[in-house]
């Protein structure tokens, strides 16, 4: 991605603070980055941040005599690889599906012979209008590629969908969109298990874990942005489901597996869940109270295995099954063992015995399949995700 560069529009709204993580982590990435800020833009982020994280000039007037000099709004809209817009507000969407150009950014969207992808942010009501879906269709017809929005509450105290993607998603999607138009897991099938399950004892109590979901999630975008079919069977988690993956919310081990095996066949299966080993045997139909007696027994019976279902699936076993071990001593023993036990193809395992993965967005794994092991250093999620889906598509391929 070295040789990557992006021009990236800055639209006006709350969500602009996004793109000044989202600049750094391009040039993290090491793609360069050329800003256009809109006057809109302006009120929510200075020019001065913006330039600092981009290391680069910020264009944001189309009729500047120096710029135009320099390089006038044809060549910027052509210099770059992809064209990004985030935040795309309401305006500039419009603008692009009506082909309007009056100021430099719809000048630059409209004269550009570059993919352009969007990461919408508007108030709930904005996005579900109408005129907005008309747009959007427009320009989805017209080739422009879109990243979220998710949805949860916004800066104006509302609802729903509208949230601008976060900026490690939009990442994704940009590194994605810069591999090429060959996206190398299109039309692959990618089953994906992510976060805990609740094993209920009583109407108010369950018994689960600490996972987050977050690994689970990042991997099944980084698997989407790849081209996949993702179908993701998650766990109880506050996270919003990946930008086009299919998500089937369950609670329960046998309710994951049970959705698991409806959801084959799959070319690839990743259990990233961290599925709770036991359930209570009875599950009380009142809330338990504390009595003289004590605490009442509760005996615990095994969860059905999910992983080592399907990793022997008969005539639907997914070509490559891949499982997750969270460990808290001798990972490497402990992974190899589960690799032997499971049946699967691979091993991701990492060290949750300082209780920062679990819930946390960084993490450190070992890749372990029949030709040895891979050390993957502590890096983000997403990070981790995108490496794990790359690997996924050379195998396949």
């Amino acid at each position: 991605m070295s040789a990557k560069r992006v021009l990236l529009i800055v639209g006006g709204g709350i969500a602009a603070y996004k793109a000044l993580e989202l600049t750094r982590l391009l040039r993290k990435a090491e793609i360069a980055v050329t800003p256009i800020l809109t006057a809109a833009g302006a009120r929510f982020v200075t020019p001065m941040a913006l330039a600092a994280l981009a290391e680069s000039a910020v264009r944001s007037d189309l009729f500047s005599l120096e710029d135009e000099a320099a390089m006038g709004h044809i060549e910027l809209s052509r210099s770059a690889d992809l064209v990004v817009v985030a935040p795309a507000t309401a305006d500039l969407m419009a603008k692009a599906a009506a082909g309007l150009a009056d100021d430099l950014a719809s000048t630059a969207l409209l004269a550009t012979d570059k993919r352009v992808l969007m990461a919408p942010a508007m108030n709930v009501r904005m996005w579900l209008h109408p005129a907005t879906k008309r747009n959007l269709a427009a320009l989805e017809a017209d080739g422009v590629a879109i990243v979220g929005p998710g949805e949860g509450a916004m800066a104006c105290g509302e609802h729903g969908p509208g949230r601008m993607a976060e900026p490690e998603e939009i990442l994704a999607a940009v590194q994605a969109a810069l591999a090429g138009e060959d996206r190398p897991l299109q039309g692959r099938h990618v089953l994906i298990t992510a976060g805990p399950t609740a094993e209920p004892l009583d109407p108010v109590r369950v018994l689960t874990n600490r996972s987050s979901g977050k690994q689970g999630y990042a991997i099944a975008g980084a698997c989407a942005a790849l081209g996949a079919r993702v179908t993701l069977v998650s766990g109880p988690t506050a996270l919003a489901a990946p930008p086009g993956v299919e998500r089937r919310s369950v609670e329960t081990a046998q309710e994951m597996l049970a959705a698991c095996r409806t959801a084959l066949p799959a070319d690839v299966a990743i259990c990233v869940a961290a599925v709770s080993d036991w359930r209570p045997d009875t599950v009380f139909g009142v809330k338990l109270k504390k009595g003289k007696e004590g605490p009442p027994a509760v005996r615990l019976v095994e969860n059905p295995d999910i992983l080592a279902t399907l990793a022997s699936a008969g005539a639907e076993r997914p070509r490559l099954v891949v499982g997750f071990a969270a460990e808290t001593g001798d990972l490497e023993a402990n992974a190899r063992a589960k690799l032997i036990r499971k049946g699967c193809d691979w091993i991701v395992g990492n060290d949750v015995s300082e209780g920062a993965v679990m819930g946390g967005d960084d993490n450190a794994v070992l890749v372990i399949d029949g030709a040895g092991a891979e050390c993957w250093p502590k890096a983000s999620k997403t990070e981790i995700a995108r490496r794990l889906a790359a690997k996924v598509a050379e195998t396949l391929a």
